[in-house]
This record gives structure tokens, C-alpha cells and sequence, in this order.
């Protein structure tokens, strides 16, 4: 699969953990990117490289085109996931795998932060789902919050 037929495969791609929790119409992959992105942006500390942000949170799910939107439920470890998105992201960007393993990896301070954004974004959709009384938003604002502790963005801080 190249990049052009990637990028549209993801925006169409609906995201598994709403589907799973009974939303039959959710955000695609492509548009949790999109929000992650824009909370990048709005949220993105002095001192981090904002390009580099953007970069990473417009490109961490897109070996999903691939492999899909694989959630805990499936079944696949973690290691076994990423070996698969790693090889769909050599397959689809190799320009930017160097960038998607260094989020991966989490251990620069824009990697952390782009997954902290990402848990942040899930949590918002989460509550905005729940407003509309589509789906219980509160195991996925847990979920986060657990990923959030200790940053400005939870309720224990």
C-alpha cells in the first residue's frame, strides 16, 4: 500500500475501542489524528519541538491503513503489534519511520508528550460520546487518566 492509498484508508478506518464499545458510527483513525494534532498544537510546552509534535501525532496511527486499529481485546502482544506496524510503516513511509520509532519508543520529551496528547484526545471523545448518550465514556476517561497521572492534564495534579 503507498502513502496516497494510507491516508485514505484511515479516513475511513472507524477506531476499534469505539466500535467495541458500541458506537456504530465513530471517529475514523484519520480524525482522532486530526484532534490529536490541534491539542498539539494548543497544549505544546516551551522547549519542545513543535514541528516534530505535529509530525508525530499526524503519523503515529497510520500503519493502521495496514494493520487495522488493533485494541487489547484482540488478543496480539505488544511486541507482535509492533513488529506488524512497524513493517507497515516501513512499507507505507520509510521517509518518517525513524520519527514513528522514536514515538514508539516514548522516551524523547515530544514522544511522551505526543502520548500523553493521544490519551487526552480519547478521554475529550470519550466524554463528548457520552454527552450525545451514545456510549458510558468513563472506562475510557479511567483509561486515561491512568496514562495522564501526574501531568497538568489529570485531576490528581
Amino acid at each position: 500500500m503507498d502513502l496516497d492509498a494510507a491516508m485514505d484508508r484511515i479516513k475511513h478506518l472507524d477506531r476499534a475501542g469505539w466500535v467495541l464499545a458500541g458506537h456504530d458510527a465513530p471517529e475514523s483513525v484519520a480524525a482522532h489524528s486530526w484532534g490529536m494534532a490541534v491539542r498539539c498544537l494548543q497544549h505544546c510546552p516551551e522547549g519542545l519541538d513543535l514541528a516534530t509534535v505535529l509530525s508525530m501525532a499526524l503519523v503515529h496511527d497510520l500503519a493502521e491503513a495496514v494493520v487495522g486499529d488493533i485494541t487489547p481485546h484482540d488478543g496480539v502482544d505488544k511486541a507482535e503489534k509492533h513488529a506488524q506496524e512497524r513493517a507497515a510503516m516501513a512499507t507505507i513511509a520509510p521517509q518518517w519511520l525513524d520519527l514513528w520509532d522514536l514515538y514508539e519508543a516514548g522516551e524523547s520529551p515530544e514522544a511522551d508528550f505526543v502520548k500523553r496528547m493521544d490519551s487526552l484526545d480519547m478521554a475529550a471523545q470519550a466524554v463528548a460520546y457520552e454527552r450525545q448518550g451514545l456510549l458510558d465514556g468513563a472506562p475510557f476517561v479511567a483509561s486515561a487518566e491512568r496514562r495522564l497521572k501526574g501531568t497538568r492534564w489529570s485531576t490528581d495534579s
